[in-house]
């Protein structure tokens, strides 16, 4: 399993440039807003939602994007969507709610979740996630979080939040 002291190691290993901010636990985006302080670049949201079937999504955007859950669901024919419990949540990313992180998808073994980046995001110099705690965010460069989820061969879909469309690359 791949928990916060891990995944720094890893991103060491690899020589890729990063920042750590430690904080009070963060549980929404409001409380990210008050408590961020200088913490720069693109902040981000994210979603962890299933359908009956029992298919995984994680959706990454900019923590100001408002989501249409029935859009979503209608446009990319995902079927009837809701957020996912917290036993799927810890079971297959090892995370618990307030801490959902793209880098939860380092410990889907099976990939069983379907990742979508919001295409926004490629336009910022700077991205921000949680390190698999929400007691702490990092911080490093949006194509260096790219190559690192391919390295790991976690594939990325981008997002169009504007008409919920999936984009090419």
């Amino acid at each position: 399993m791949i928990n916060k002291t891990n995944l720094l190691k890893l991103l060491d290993d690899k020589k890729i440039d990063y920042r750590i901010f430690d904080h009070p636990p963060l549980h929404s985006v409001k409380d990210s807003i008050n408590m961020r302080g200088t913490i720069k670049g693109a902040h981000t949201k994210n979603l962890f939602l299933k359908n009956k079937k029992n298919d995984f999504y994680l959706f990454s955007c900019l923590e100001s994007t408002i989501i249409d859950l029935k859009l979503l669901k209608k446009n990319l024919n995902l079927g009837n969507i809701s957020f996912a419990k917290a036993n799927y949540l810890k079971e297959i990313l090892q995370l618990s709610p307030g801490s959902v992180s793209p880098f939860g998808l380092l410990n889907d073994n099976n990939n069983m979740v379907s990742f979508f980046l919001d295409q926004k995001l490629k336009k910022y110099d700077i991205i921000n996630f949680h390190p698999l705690e929400n007691t702490s965010t990092i911080s490093m460069s949006v194509s260096e979080f790219l190559n690192f989820m391919f390295e790991y061969k976690k594939l990325v879909k981008f997002i169009n939040f504007d008409n919920y469309t999936i984009e090419d690359e």
